[in-house]
């Protein structure tokens, strides 16, 4: 007689990782209001890296705002949409993705319309995504979990990855792809996409905070416990 598996340790562990950021940053829950179109979500995602959230939301208001549409975004002028991205890090390489991405819908759906990813299983809608000139998994994750479609995918960031890594539950010289391979089998089955949505925020402020790059303040992290590199460091409180 074969006895059942007990739990995926991994998966307690991030189970208990997820615990104790609540207790010490409280809850972060993205409101059914601050769940976005997916067009949206896409866009936010392309044109914003290495910019501040605020940031990038206000220029993606401000482009469907101007022209109308995302058919007349795609259409723009590169020079207007330049223009109008003066404010993302990269606004040259912004400009440039967000045109071919806006133009490769339109060619393969006749218009800026990505409604046909709600019919379709997570793999083939993330592979969809991914397909697209200038999105990667950290953008197609965040357009299936973040935006209306809220679907149980995990958007993983430089300060997720870092985390994770130095916790254990990621390799070592894992890239994005590859950080997202080794913790979606991992998260709990009863998640919902809010709760891995949130999981990502809370992460995300853990690596803001005391997870940092260079100085990482383990001494008074939270996962301390629950994390290889910090327990190595500081190995009593």
């Amino acid at each position: 007689m074969q006895l059942p598996l007990g739990p995926e340790p991994r998966t307690l562990q991030l189970e208990r990782i997820h615990a104790a950021l609540i207790r010490a940053f409280g809850r972060i829950e993205r409101g059914h209001d601050k769940r976005r179109d997916p067009v949206w979500t896409l866009v936010q995602g392309v044109i914003g890296a290495q910019t501040k959230t605020p940031i990038s939301n206000a220029s993606t208001d401000a482009l469907l705002a101007r022209f109308g549409s995302w058919e007349e975004v795609a259409r723009a002028d590169p020079a207007l949409l330049l223009e109008m991205l003066g404010n993302q890090t990269f606004p040259s390489v912004a400009a440039e993705r967000l045109k071919a991405c806006l133009l490769a819908i339109m060619e393969e759906r006749g218009a800026v319309d990505m409604r046909h990813l709600s019919n379709l299983p997570d793999d083939a809608a993330m592979e969809w995504l991914e397909a697209l000139p200038g999105v990667g998994r950290k953008i197609a994750a965040g357009v299936m979990n973040t935006s209306i479609f809220a679907r149980r995918q995990l958007v993983i960031d430089g300060h997720h990855r870092r985390v994770m890594q130095r916790a254990g539950l990621v390799p070592p010289r894992a890239d994005t792809a590859r950080a997202y391979s080794a913790l979606m089998p991992l998260l709990p089955e009863e998640w919902t996409a809010a709760d891995i949505d949130e999981h990502h925020l809370l992460v995300k402020r853990l690596g803001q905070v005391h997870c940092r790059p260079s100085r990482p303040h383990c001494d008074a992290c939270p996962i301390l416990g629950d994390c290889d590199t910090g327990t190595a460091i500081v190995p009593t409180r």
